[in-house]
This record gives structure tokens, C-alpha cells and sequence, in this order.
């Protein structure tokens, strides 16, 4: 197998790559529009935030598996990887201590103004008298927009400075809220009346696009802090713009929209006009730290793709099934079992959306259990349980 990676990488995990595959080409400069014309005879592409666009897929002849070395897949076209049956994996959790750390590092260089500070001392000068005026954060409330690993580490971190913490997430329970020792908000609209800081913490999906709506934007208190280390899409940036051009709110920024996609380059975007911003270059999951966890969980989807066909970290699996049966087969572990049971399905044109055969100690029998888009007539039945030689038993399920 042939491994192109399309963007920063450690090289000591580069090497490791190369003892599992064939062939590794490290390009770490390629952007969106060069990658089309790399990706001929590639099987796997490792990107970081490099975006992977529909053409780049669609000229692809051999790809077959994207690794996202990072959580979100939202620089990936999926639609386009789904049409032609390319998995998707990505390494979750492996960086959510570095997120954690740099919203809790911007709330506090909010609060004391540490980057004004350190303008002014370059500056030559000295200004005490403005940048001794910080509220300080103990007794505040931190309000967190997601529950998963990232926001469960800043909430962690959050205590520790003594803020209270509540939260919202569509998973988290009042159990669990106990559990954490947090309280749970019953919608966004409380969340953000309640809290003196936001902190986001939701993967982009299409559910969460532009969740954080101009409604919820306009209920922030005055002074308060809104941090957003996730991704701009799931903010109105347009609305939350206009609220902070009020000066009445400060932001905390690691994302923002029409990032350059170079590692370097000229920055265009209206939030450098607004006041009260401190915003760093998308750098939250940047530390060594979690470089290497994602570099590590990289080679390890490589390792189990390649020597065991196994998709660790699936994303673009379907959650459920449309199936509207199931059989199930117990049946001889013998050649050609399987293949007379689906050559009788398919003359019914019965689609098998979903297989899994497994089999019992000693490997004399298994049980073939298969998802189907509709119902086999007790003709199709009777013939599959004739082989009596083959068939131990069937079971049909309604789904």
C-alpha cells in the first residue's frame, strides 16, 4: 500500500508508517487544490487541516481510507467519500488536554489583559494603572457548550481555578451532571443568560452549524467572555461581529472563518477591527503532547487497516441501518454455505445491507446474522432451510 501524508507530521512517526506499508510520500506543504494531483495510486491520505474536496476524491483510483490525524473531519468531503465506498477515520480525544489548556489560557489572558500587557512593555511603555483593574475569575460562571472529551478536560481544569460550572450538551443527563459535580443547563437560551463565559466545545456537523445563533449571542451579559476553540462554522460570526463591536463583550478566539490555509501568510478577517478580541492562529491541538497521541493513534489505524482490515475510529459508518429485517443462520462451517444463501436472496432481489459471521469453538458451526432491505417470501425460506446438510436453523426478525 502506497501512504501519502499531506501535512505536518513527526518524522520519527513518518518512519513508523513506513514499517507497516510499502510506500510513504511526505508532502507536508500540499494544500486543497494540489492534492488532485497527488492522490493517483494512493491508498491512504493522512491530512491534519489540509481539506480534502470532492475533486480531489473524484480523481482518486486506489484511495481507499482518509485519516484525519485530529478530531473534527470537517475539511473532508464525506459525501464524496461515501460514493465511493473510502473510509473515514479520525483520532479523537488524543488532543482534547492541549484544546483544554488553551481556552482555559485564553479566559485567563482575558481577564488579565496578558496580551495588551505584553504590546505595551514592547512598546516601551508602562501602564499599571489600566491593566490593574481585572475582575479575577473565582465565583464566575463558565458556561460550556459541549460535554465530550475536549469540554469534560476544561471543566476539569475550570474547577481547579474556582469557577462554577454549568453546562449543555444533548447527551449529558442530570445524572451524569451530578456525577461531575456541574450543573446542566435544560437549553443554550439558559446557558448563555446564566454564564459570565462561554467556552464551545461541538465538532461541526451539519446539525451544529451555526448553532450558536445571533438569538443566543444577544443574550451574553455585558463583560462577558466568549471562547471559541472548536470551529467557526458552528457560531454566527456575522452576528457575533456586530455584538462585540459594542465593546461590551470580549472574545477568546482560536477559530475564525476563511482561515488562510497556509501555515503562514496574510491575514484578512473583520474581527481584527473589533476591540476586546485576543485571538491565536488555530492552534489548539499544536502542542508536542498531543501532536505525538495523534501521530501515535495514526500509525495505529494504519497498522490494524493494513494487517487486519480492521477501521479503527470509523466516522462515515452509517449509525443505523435501514434494514427492515434481519436473518439469522446458524449454519455448517462449510465452502459455499453463504454463497447459496445470498444467491437465493439476490434472485428475490433482496439487498444484504449488513453481514457478520461468526463461529463457534472448534469451528464446526456459525451464525450468519443478515441485515435486509425487505422480507423473503416462505418460498425463498423453505428452499434456504432444505439444505439440510448446511442449514442448522433460520430465524427472520421484523426490525
Amino acid at each position: 500500500m502506497k501512504v501519502l501524508i499531506a501535512d505536518n507530521f513527526p518524522n520519527q512517526y513518518v518512519e513508523k508508517i513506513k514499517s507497516h506499508v510499502k510506500e510513504v510520500i511526505f508532502e507536508p506543504k500540499l494544500k486543497e487544490n494540489d492534492l488532485q494531483n497527488h492522490i493517483k495510486g494512493i491508498d491512504i491520505l493522512v491530512v491534519r487541516s489540509t481539506v480534502v474536496n470532492a475533486e480531489c476524491i473524484e480523481k482518486s483510483d486506489r484511495l481507499s481510507l482518509i485519516i484525519r490525524a485530529g478530531a473534527g473531519v470537517n475539511t473532508i468531503d464525506i459525501k464524496s467519500a461515501n460514493k465511493k465506498g473510502i473510509y473515514i477515520t479520525n483520532c479523537p480525544g488524543k488532543n482534547s488536554i492541549a484544546v483544554a489548556e488553551l481556552a482555559m489560557g485564553l479566559i485567563c489572558a482575558i481577564d488579565r489583559r496578558i496580551p495588551d500587557n505584553v504590546i505595551d512593555f514592547r512598546n516601551g511603555k508602562w501602564n499599571k494603572a489600566l491593566y490593574s483593574k481585572a475582575d479575577g475569575l473565582a465565583g464566575k460562571t463558565l458556561g460550556v457548550v459541549g460535554t465530550g472529551q475536549i469540554g469534560s478536560e476544561l471543566i476539569k481544569r475550570a474547577k481547579a481555578f474556582g469557577l462554577n460550572i454549568i453546562a449543555w450538551s444533548r447527551s449529558l443527563t442530570d445524572k451524569k451532571a451530578e456525577e461531575i459535580e456541574i450543573e446542566r443547563a435544560a437549553s443554550l437560551e439558559e446557558l448563555f443568560s446564566s454564564s459570565d463565559i462561554i467556552s464551545v466545545h461541538l465538532a461541526q456537523t451539519a446539525e451544529t452549524k451555526k448553532i450558536i445563533s445571533k438569538e443566543l449571542i444577544s443574550k451574553l451579559k455585558k463583560g462577558a467572555y466568549f471562547i471559541n476553540t472548536a470551529r467557526a462554522g458552528v457560531v454566527d460570526e456575522t452576528a457575533l461581529i456586530e455584538a462585540a463591536k459594542s465593546g461590551n463583550i470580549f472574545l477568546g478566539l482560536d477559530v475564525f472563518n476563511n482561515e488562510p490555509e497556509g501555515k503562514e501568510g496574510e491575514l484578512s478577517t473583520p474581527i481584527r477591527e473589533l476591540p476586546n478580541v485576543y485571538l491565536t492562529h488555530h492552534i489548539g491541538a499544536s502542542t508536542e503532547q498531543a501532536q505525538n497521541a495523534v501521530a501515535e493513534e495514526t500509525c495505529n489505524i494504519i497498522a490494524d487497516y493494513v494487517n487486519a482490515g480492521v477501521i479503527r475510529n470509523w466516522v462515515n459508518r452509517i449509525k443505523q441501518s435501514p434494514a427492515k429485517y434481519q436473518l439469522v443462520v446458524r449454519h455448517y462451517d462449510k465452502p459455499g454455505v453463504l454463497a447459496r444463501v445470498l444467491r437465493l436472496l439476490s434472485e428475490e432481489k433482496i439487498n444484504a445491507q449488513e453481514m457478520e459471521n461468526v463461529i463457534f469453538d472448534d469451528a464446526l458451526t456459525a451464525c450468519c446474522t443478515i441485515k435486509l432491505d425487505s422480507q423473503p417470501t416462505e418460498k425463498t425460506i423453505k428452499e434456504i432451510e432444505s439444505a439440510k446438510e448446511e442449514i442448522i436453523n433460520l430465524t427472520l426478525i421484523e426490525l
